[in-house]
């Protein structure tokens, strides 16, 4: 096999993803850098036919354009011949500004006598231009929904058809989220979170219509429609009847009498946005990352919600490792992000079984296959995975994401989890026992309520939530007053129960108290209950009721840049009463191993910026890109061609060497999961 070649990266300089060149770090260039994924990537123009930085003549000014596009057949790259020209700027930067906004873009393009189309974004904004000759012989410029791409197709920028939606690369669909959410902010009025509500209800109209096959597409809106009110108007009613079809399928999501708010003119400008980009097919750490950064920016909460990294959700996934017919529970949902990847998981190993059983490949599968596969997804959802969160907002937010990712809400059920049981809602004691195919009389009391095979959760923590109701604290031993034994140090429960109790304490007792026996869970806990000396009492409790599995410890920065809090990951197997009573009449502990790590690098820094790998000497390294393409380019001192492959970052983050250690060592373990 061969060796991948590494180049070092100059310390604030990042490598341009089309030539191949040294460019300072800014938050400009973060920007250039992702129209230059997109470009090639989504639009399919090849790295040859672009420029970057291209010196342009207008009157005696030598101003350089950001990006400059030419046909794919362009020997002579004069700018007689720049077909496209795209300006980025950073993020405080307006499409207004005199200096820097759409005006400069405009002038670019005036000065390039066959240059037809112009791009302006600043990452949260975009326009998009058609130059044209109008009646009076001036150049003028026309909205439209988005640039060509590499095969000309004017007709998929107006409606795309199924074949034609591209997978989201990269941070783009982060970038149109924020761009959406953004207009809807500034443009309707609305604050943050009514505005990401009404943003979801337009994501659910795209996916359902992605999901409508055979029919032909439904979501979209033409260059045309998007720039006059009467084509608006055309656009909300026919989005509208899309989200007819949501409220009907979607009946715990939305009310039967809920429309979107938006305005038309906005409606018909996010649904431009959106249009392209196939949500359903698109790889799920895109959606992942762009729903939950969105959600978090806008639903976080004051309970000690903060929700954990998409590399940590995996890791814990992969080490717990989930079966087809499983039960799974995340008692704090939050957004929904380990319920996510936790079916994500589960829905490999699905399609795995599911295309053995047909004898064709997923590859090769016709649209009722796909639909009856769809079904069992679905079907699975609706029996194996449960979130319960207190926060109604998060509730709803976990739903989509379930939906947007797996066709699937599962039970996703608004509640306090740590009260008592026989205080919990009728109705969603109601909906819980139906979902475990249970009477709800049985859902008695903390004793009575072990149905899950397993539990992932990062539950809220912190001194400033502690619980102090007597109701709740007395169900939980750990809520107790524990006494310690100088001597033996072995640690007492005693009855009087403690005033407080801080959340975190109390949900590793009710998610052992949720947990079948013999089930298992992987739970992020701060470090102070693994080490501090006065919480010894906790530490006893978890060996005498659990097998200890494992132990990760994270990296101080994991929860950052919201929390400092240094945490590690407890994976614990539930015991058997069983195996409790041996134990207690024999007065000897079963001996068994318990697989430790330590993540000393998370894949960011402590203000959130992502880490990269680095060489000996500190600089940053660059890796061939597997999904770039590799062109010739030319070389401007030396006038010949010389090849260039795309290139990224290695993410500094060993989240994803833990599951492979764990695997094997759970092997010599002799454990089966």
């Amino acid at each position: 096999m061969s060796e991948t070649k590494v180049i070092v990266i100059p310390d604030g300089k990042i490598c341009d993803y089309v030539d191949g060149k040294f460019r300072n770090d800014t938050p400009e260039e973060y920007v250039r850098q992702t129209i230059e994924k997109r470009l090639v990537n989504e639009h399919k123009y090849s790295p040859t036919q672009i420029s970057i930085e291209y010196t342009l003549q207008l009157g005696s000014k030598k101003p350089r354009a950001d990006i400059v596009i030419f046909d794919k057949d362009c020997v002579n790259k004069v700018q007689e011949n720049v077909k496209l020209i795209i300006e980025c700027k950073k993020e405080t930067v307006d499409a207004r500004n005199a200096k820097d906004g759409v005006e400069q873009l405009k002038s670019y393009m005036s000065a390039c006598p066959n240059c037809e189309w112009g791009m302006w974004t600043n990452g949260k904004q975009k326009e998009v231009f058609r130059k044209y000759v109008n009646d009076k012989g001036q150049i003028d410029f026309m909205d439209y929904n988005d640039i060509p791409s590499a095969d000309g197709n004017l007709d998929d920028i107006n409606r795309p058809k199924r074949t034609s939606l591209k997978n989201a690369y990269d941070d783009n669909l982060l970038f149109v989220f924020k761009t959406c959410h953004n207009h809807i902010h500034i443009n309707d009025g609305l604050q943050k979170q009514p505005a990401f509500f009404e943003l979801l209800k337009v994501i659910f109209c795209k996916i359902e219509d992605e999901r409508n096959i055979p029919a032909p597409l439904e979501f979209y809106t033409t260059s045309e429609e998007r720039s006059n009110p009467d084509g608006q108007l055309t656009v909300r009613k026919r989005i509208s009847k899309i989200f007819e079809r949501v409220k009907k399928k979607h009946g715990k999501i939305f009310d039967a009498n809920d429309e979107i708010k938006l305005s038309p003119r906005s409606l018909a400008y996010i649904v431009s946005e959106i249009q392209k980009y196939s949500l359903l097919n698109t790889n799920i750490d895109i959606k992942g990352k762009a729903y939950e950064e969105i959600v978090g920016a806008n639903l976080r909460g004051d309970r000690g919600e903060f929700f954990t990294p998409r590399n940590v959700m995996k890791m814990v996934v992969e080490m717990i490792n989930p079966a087809i017919d499983e039960k799974v529970l995340d008692s704090s949902c939050g957004t929904g992000g380990f319920l996510v990847t936790a079916m994500t998981h589960v829905i490999m190993k699905l399609e795995k079984e599911f295309a053995d059983s047909i004898g064709i490949c997923k590859g090769d599968w016709d649209s009722d296959t796909v639909r009856v596969f769809q079904d069992k997804i679905s079907e699975m959802a609706a029996s194996n995975y449960f979130g319960f969160d207190i926060n109604p907002d998060l509730v709803k937010a976990t739903k989509m994401n379930m939906v947007m990712n797996n066709d699937g809400s599962g039970n996703i059920l608004q509640t306090n989890s740590l009260l008592p049981p026989h205080e919990w809602s009728d109705e969603f004691r109601s909906k819980l026992a139906e979902a475990l195919g249970i009477d709800k009389a049985e859902l008695r009391n903390h004793n009575t309520i072990g149905c899950f095979d397993v539990i992932v959760t990062n539950p809220p923590f912190g001194s400033k939530i502690p619980v102090k109701d007597k109701n709740v604290l007395e169900q939980y031993e750990l809520a107790h007053i524990w006494t310690n034994d100088k001597k033996t140090g072995v640690w007492t429960k005693t009855q009087k129960l403690q005033s407080s109790v801080p959340p975190e304490i109390l949900f590793i007792e009710r998610c052992t108290q949720l947990l079948v026996p013999g089930g298992r869970m992987g739970i992020v806990l701060p470090d102070s209950i693994l080490g501090s000396p006065g919480l010894g009492y906790i530490r006893e409790w978890l060996i005498k009721n659990h097998r200890i599995i494992a132990s990760i410890d994270l990296h101080a920065d994991t929860f950052q840049p919201r929390n400092g809090t240094q945490t590690s990951v407890l994976f614990l197997q539930k015991k058997t009463q069983e195996q409790k009573d041996t134990e207690e009449k024999s007065g000897i502990m079963a001996d068994y191993n318990v697989f430790m790590a330590m993540v000393e690098k998370i894949g960011h820094d402590k203000r959130g910026n992502p880490t990269f790998k680095r060489d000996k000497e500190g600089n940053e390294i660059l890796v061939p890109d597997m999904n770039g393409m590799t062109a010739k380019m030319e070389n401007d001192s030396r006038r010949e061609m010389v090849s260039h492959e795309q290139k990224k970052k290695v993410e500094d983050d060993q989240t994803s060497d833990v599951p492979v250690i764990f695997d094997n060592w759970k092997k010599q373990e002799g454990i089966s999961w």
